[in-house]
């Protein structure tokens, strides 16, 4: 799954909190309805974004549907935000680099004079 699809399901408030909530563990859709201002219907289409892309997985336990956090479904977005972050520290190290050479550089030609 890319990046893209797990970012923009997590964009909705909603979504976070539930993914928030089912990181203490298996739930089914009645109790993360009950902590959230929402019904069980859009809980239920909210956790079928966050299947889709990735996010949770369900499994029937008699006759209860659990959802929880699917294993690695947010590694694409970790990567994402490491290339992000990489590139940033990247740039950010030869600006200082280019800083520290010049003024070196000015330095020692005001020695010289």
């Amino acid at each position: 799954m890319h990046a893209d699809v797990a970012l923009d399901a997590l964009g909705d408030p909603t979504r976070r909190r539930i993914i928030e909530t089912l990181r203490e563990g298996p739930r089914p859709v009645g109790e993360l309805a009950a902590d959230l201002p929402v019904g069980r219907p859009a809980v239920s289409k909210h956790l079928r974004v966050l299947a889709d892309a990735g996010l949770v997985e369900h499994r029937s336990v008699g006759t209860r549907n659990l959802y929880a956090l699917a294993p690695g479904g947010l590694a694409p977005v970790q990567e994402w935000l490491v290339a992000q972050w990489d590139g940033v520290l990247g740039a950010f190290a030869a600006h200082v680099a280019a800083n520290h050479a010049g003024e070196r550089a000015s330095g020692s030609d005001r020695r010289a004079s």
